[in-house]
């Protein structure tokens, strides 16, 4: 038996439909996990299952978080890791995450997600890639069910260390074999090609100095057969394009080609330091790309050129990336830096509030290759956030609530609806005790950096 959801009264729904209509005096009305009808509240039923009055709310579709390092919450402000470029930050930090266990990957999965969920966000990607003591990509996959949180899962992987060239010690790197054979099995578990799909697995070696072009090669091809998408990290600051001149003799873009890591079906993350044919490349085949801006800053890696990759046509999604190179997973937040940081690079016309917004709804369910979110119009997912209006931080700006969801202080949510399930009701998490989990999180956190020790 169908169950129907009516949300009504809104100050203004924010549809990032094809027209971008924002509705005044706004409704969403929802019949399990899909969108039936959108418009004026006094067009729309009057009854339901259950009816949210939205008055003095914004609503908007769920954010999109793209990249994402969600084990790194146990790890944020750690002192040795405090400062640094990409590569000295990676080296400080290998042989803490050495210690990782299970329960450390379920429990900071758990914490990610809770704080992007609050801040706005109903969709991530998470790019797991090291995989000591036993951990596996499904207590990720089992933190997200417990949560409810629509979740791509991204297989990571580094198999070469030092003793190869890479970057990474030797004794967190793993067999190509069996990460190819895990990744299958990871496939053929868990992923959901449907529409409104959950849950889906992405295939997502690491990055170029840390897998070799063989495994590149055989992840594309891979992915290629079961239709699923590929993602890695790929040109985020200056070392990285001397370490791929030096090893491919290509830039990283050339580099991705040759291996096959191009195609509406493929997304990397950062790509700050991309250049002119990498990017006319990325608009030609429909490559996607992780924008991440708070990370980029924190480890000095540069400001990505957005504003000239949109209007060359490349698809743009937003991400909060790691907790420990970003030290926080606020959506909304990185949403304002996001159209901040262009502004400082490219001039005070760069990006506007609305075009933020859009690389984080629309542009992110671009790059992850779904058309089933981002938007509120009839047939897509019911995912959707309500953010009250009345709180300090927007007082004065409610000329322009939309803009000022961007402009002020970064909020947190009022409700967030996940393919139809209340999961924030009034500002508080229904599916977890928030209080018990940051305990618990907090002293993994400790045993975490102790054993490093």
């Amino acid at each position: 038996m169908s169950k129907t959801l009516l949300i009504k009264n809104a100050t203004v729904v924010v549809t990032m439909n094809d027209a971008r209509d924002e509705i005044k005096h706004g409704a969403v009305f929802i019949r399990d996990n899909v969108i039936e009808q959108v418009g004026l509240s006094a067009d729309l039923p009057e009854n339901a299952d259950e009816i949210i009055d939205a008055s003095g709310h914004v609503v908007l579709p769920g954010l999109i978080n793209t990249h994402h390092h969600m084990y790194q919450s146990l790890t944020r402000a750690i002192p040795a890791a405090q400062n640094g470029e990409l590569f000295n930050w990676l080296t400080n930090l290998y042989p803490i995450w050495a210690g990782l266990t299970p329960e450390m990957i379920r429990v900071s999965t758990l914490t990610a997600m809770a704080e992007l969920i609050l801040s706005g966000c109903t969709t991530s990607s998470d790019h797991l890639y090291i995989y000591p003591n036993q951990t596996r990509l499904d207590d990720s996959i089992e933190a997200a069910q417990q949560i409810g949180m629509r979740f791509h899962g991204a297989r990571g992987a580094m198999s070469v260390g030092q003793s190869k060239g890479g970057l990474p010690p030797d004794r967190v790197v793993e067999d190509e074999h069996a990460i190819l054979r895990d990744t299958q099995r990871l496939i053929e578990t868990y992923h959901d090609d449907r529409r409104h799909a959950m849950q889906r697995i992405v295939v997502a070696p690491c990055s170029p100095f840390s897998v070799s072009r063989d495994l590149m090669r055989e992840a594309a091809n891979m992915a290629r057969a079961y239709k699923v998408s590929l993602h890695t990290h790929l040109a985020e600051n200056l070392n990285d394009i001397a370490y791929s001149r030096e090893k491919f003799n290509m830039t990283p873009a050339q580099y991705a080609e040759d291996c096959g890591w191009v195609g509406h079906d493929v997304w990397h993350a950062h790509c700050v330091q991309l250049d002119d044919h990498g990017i006319d490349l990325f608009a030609r085949t429909g490559t996607g790309i992780a924008h991440c801006p708070c990370s980029n800053m924190r480890l000095a890696s540069g400001i990505a050129p957005i504003r000239k990759m949109l209007d060359a046509g490349v698809a743009i999604g937003l991400g909060v990336d790691g907790c420990a190179s970003n030290d926080a997973g606020h959506m909304l937040g990185e949403v304002r830096q996001a159209m901040l940081l262009q502004r400082v690079g490219f001039g005070p016309d760069a990006m506007t509030a609305r075009q933020a917004l859009e690389i984080a709804t629309l542009g992110g369910a671009k790059v992850l290759n779904r058309d089933d979110i981002g938007a509120l119009k009839p047939g897509m997912s019911a995912d959707l956030v309500m953010f009250r209006m009345d709180q300090i931080g927007f007082a004065g700006a409610l000329h322009d609530p939309v803009a000022a969801l961007v402009f002020c202080t970064p909020a947190n949510v009022a409700y967030s609806i996940i393919n139809g399930r209340v999961i924030v009701r009034e500002g508080q998490c229904t599916t977890i005790e928030l209080g018990m989990l940051v305990e618990r999180h907090n002293a993994l956190s400790l045993t975490l950096a102790e054993t490093a020790r």
